[in-house]
């Protein structure tokens, strides 16, 4: 009498689970990279306020602002309240018109606590050109600051790398 094989031989089970381990090992942490650079992207588009707002100044005044506050004034950006998200801390303008993205709250612990720097500077025609994070500015393009940013690059959007 011959004996059917029915189910799988204990082997095969262990090549499949090996296979699942393998794919699970590359996949975890191409996923977790993808997730904290999605979360480090909620600061650019919680930023684009504050860059119109500084652009605004420079347009008045000729000069970047060195800070902001509820009132405005010589050197400061009028805002009222802080800006803030489910992954930033805060956003707020620094020296030269920068705008600087802190990261916090809800935020992976690989990023938190960094900054991203949105970095402005003035074109030969005299429009504001931003420069996110430590991507390479044109030629063209004189930039009023290029540091501040502290998110390693591999976490960084695509229009913030060199």
């Amino acid at each position: 009498m011959t004996r059917i094989q029915q189910g799988f031989t204990l082997i095969e089970l262990m090549i499949v689970v090996a296979i699942i381990g393998i794919l699970a090992a590359i996949a975890i942490p191409a996923y977790q990279n993808y997730t904290i650079r999605a979360q480090v992207t909620e600061g650019l588009s919680l930023a684009d306020s504050w860059e119109s707002l500084v652009a605004e100044y420079f347009a008045f005044n000729g000069s970047f602002p060195t800070s902001q506050s509820v009132t405005g004034g010589s050197g400061a950006v009028g805002v009222t309240g802080s800006t803030s998200g489910k992954y930033v801390q805060s956003v707020v303008v620094s020296t030269g018109g920068q705008v600087l993205i802190t990261y916090g709250n809800q935020v992976n612990v690989k990023v938190s606590g960094n900054t991203l720097a949105l970095n402005p500077g003035t074109d030969t025609a005299g429009d504001v050109i931003w420069i996110c994070g430590s991507a390479t500015h044109p030629s063209t393009v004189t930039m009023s600051n290029t540091t501040g940013t502290t998110v390693p690059a591999q976490y960084l959007p695509a229009s913030c790398h060199s």
